[in-house]
């Protein structure tokens, strides 16, 4: 057995079997609350970015599973397990995304979404897969924000509630543009059956394993 600092287990080792030498690793997996501003990577050529690795001392083959871009918040699982990473990125999995949009989304808007919409995604249209899409009637209590959304003299906003099967690039944001409700803030609650639940903003907690079980699928 090899430890780290801490005394966690890295590896277990097996010396012989069959005259051949056996490495087995034992993964190690994290959640956190991304903050607003920060970047899904632990490197970057921009100096002035702010990078995960400033929450807590991972171990290194770290990687973040999916992405949160920039300016959105919320669950982001990380793992030094790549086949973990490639099971949480499929389409078996639900991302459960609330949105803070500008109005107060109709049920129209709503029916749209869940029946899926035109986006643009790299330059070309993509029709985005059905979904599930609903209104969030209370606000959630979700920490404040570094950078305040706008004045509420601006018009009102309300909350819905996605959630995909897919990733592609700023979808949820692009899919309730479409619909005529732009996104002002983004939040990922639900990976899988993983919840953000009151993870502080910044918060890491280290997890023995991620419940993504591949029957949680939409239907």
């Amino acid at each position: 057995m090899l430890f780290d600092k801490k005394g966690s287990i890295l590896c277990w080792v097996s010396l012989l079997f069959f005259g051949q030498e056996i490495i087995s690793m034992e993964h190690r997996h994290f959640i956190i609350h991304k903050p607003y501003g920060y970047l899904c990577q632990f490197v970057c050529e921009l100096k002035s970015k702010k990078l995960l690795g400033e929450f807590y001392d991972f171990p290194a083959g770290t990687m973040s599973i999916g992405r949160l871009d920039e300016d959105s918040e919320g669950l982001l699982l990380l793992t030094t397990d790549g086949k973990m990473s490639e099971l949480v990125r499929s389409k078996k999995v639900e991302k459960e995304y609330y949105a803070q949009v500008d109005g107060l989304i109709t049920d129209e808007a709503i029916a749209r979404l869940q029946q899926g919409v035109e986006i643009v995604h790299r330059s070309e249209s993509y029709q985005t897969l059905p979904c599930k899409a609903f209104r969030v009637e209370s606000v959630p209590d979700f920490p404040q924000r570094r950078r305040k959304i706008r004045d509420d003299r601006h018009g009102p906003t309300s909350w819905v509630s996605i959630t995909v099967c897919e990733g592609k690039f700023r979808q949820v944001r692009k899919m309730t543009a479409t619909v005529g409700f732009p996104t002002l803030r983004l939040v990922r609650v639900r990976i899988g059956d993983m919840h953000l639940g009151n993870l502080d903003a910044g918060e890491v907690r280290e997890v023995e394993s991620f419940m993504v079980e591949p029957e949680t699928v939409l239907l």
